[in-house]
């Protein structure tokens, strides 16, 4: 059985089709790649499958159980942790709140523990607050812990949004776009914390990407989505001379 499976996922704003039978299997410990032209739909895709969307048609189902109609807490919970095109951080949250709170999830002390500050309380929190810093060493931000994540630069920025995906213990990492905006150095840094991340926890992850040699050189398969469709899936060299991949992208200029 896939880790997770999308069979036939179609969806419509108004009289507008953004995704047409999308299907989708993905394996435990899989990198997996979907790349498009801007406004493909890739994104949505995304939404869809999070929570944020319900499918017009089809079904997601997630080891086997279908998480349709679920709200995105409910799925993330379940273990399908995500990051954003646009970073969605908190202005005045430090580093460390940042992830601590996408733990609060994990708790189990109540609001009685809460009000009465009971010994379970204190244990919980604490060692909230030690996985926190865990991954913030492992992304290397644990020297930024107690800053205003507004005062960082953009790159750590998304270190600190990958923590915090983490934090929910996801057996299914998505990054939408997690390289959008950086620079040269910064893509190369952010390349090789993905790897690292796969490495410590060997999560499946499901990325969008912009960035070709990005893509090619960290997934095992990637999808071409075009308006909503998928044109071509495969291994990156398939993907890469795909005469369909070649055509979708003519006219627009792909960064590598």
């Amino acid at each position: 059985m896939p880790l997770l499976e999308v069979k036939h996922m179609t969806h419509y704003f108004g009289g507008l089709r953004a995704v047409h039978d999308f299907n989708l299997s993905i394996e435990k410990g899989e990198i997996r790649g979907l790349i498009g032209p801007n406004g493909a739909g890739k994104s949505t895709v995304f939404n869809l499958i999070t929570g944020i969307y319900r499918p017009t048609e089809g079904d997601v189902l997630f080891k086997g159980q279908s998480i349709v109609g679920k709200h995105p807490y409910q799925i993330a919970a379940m273990g399908l942790g995500r990051t954003f095109q646009n970073l969605r951080l908190w202005r005045h949250m430090t580093v460390l709140e940042h992830v601590k709170m996408a733990r609060y999830s994990k708790l189990t002390y109540g609001l009685f523990g809460a009000f009465f500050d009971t010994r379970k309380r204190r244990r919980e929190e604490a060692e909230a607050e030690a996985v926190a810093r865990e991954l913030l060493d492992l992304l290397g931000v644990h020297n930024v812990a107690h800053e205003l994540v507004t005062n960082l630069p953009y790159g750590m920025q998304r270190r600190v949004e990958m923590a915090r995906a983490l934090a929910v213990e996801p057996e299914i990492l998505f990054l939408d776009e997690p390289t959008a905006g950086m620079n040269p150095e910064e893509l190369v840094e952010m390349m090789e914390v993905i790897r690292q991340v796969h490495a410590e926890f060997g999560m499946a992850i499901f990325l969008i990407e912009h960035r070709m040699k990005f893509v090619m050189e960290l997934c095992e398969r990637i999808q071409t989505l075009v308006f909503g469709e998928v044109i071509a899936e495969g291994a990156p060299e398939e993907i890469q001379n795909n005469p369909k991949v070649i055509e979708a992208y003519l006219g627009e200029e792909v960064e590598t």
